[in-house]
């Protein structure tokens, strides 16, 4: 039986190693070093709002990328899975609200 986290007798480091460039061992040996994920939650709050801006008619990817943004919020503050689903709920109502704002006739 092989030991956990190996694959094929490489640690989890080196199973990857091999197939990135110099540059992106570089980056991933930095990105080894962050704690936490709030800079992920900031950079999917930008995104979401630059998609919300440019193609605000997506509610099918605005809704993904609020699915994202509650997982890594849960995840930050390791919400249970009730507090998860409210937040979900919570910013989709968001959501639903700027899409009543851009088409109060309701075509969304």
């Amino acid at each position: 039986m092989a030991r956990k986290g190996k694959a094929d007798g490489l640690s989890a480091k080196e199973f990857y190693a091999g197939v990135l460039s110099e540059a992106h061992r570089v980056k991933l040996s930095n990105a080894r070093k962050l704690a936490g994920v709030d800079e992920e939650i900031a950079l999917l709050r930008v995104k979401l709002r630059e998609l919300a801006e440019e193609m605000p008619d997506r509610l099918d990817l605005l809704y993904k990328g609020v699915s994202v943004l509650t997982k890594a919020v849960a995840l930050q503050y390791k919400l249970t899975p009730k507090a998860k689903e409210d937040l979900y709920e919570s910013i989709v109502g968001v959501v639903n609200g700027i899409g009543r704002e851009l088409w109060p006739e309701g075509g969304q």
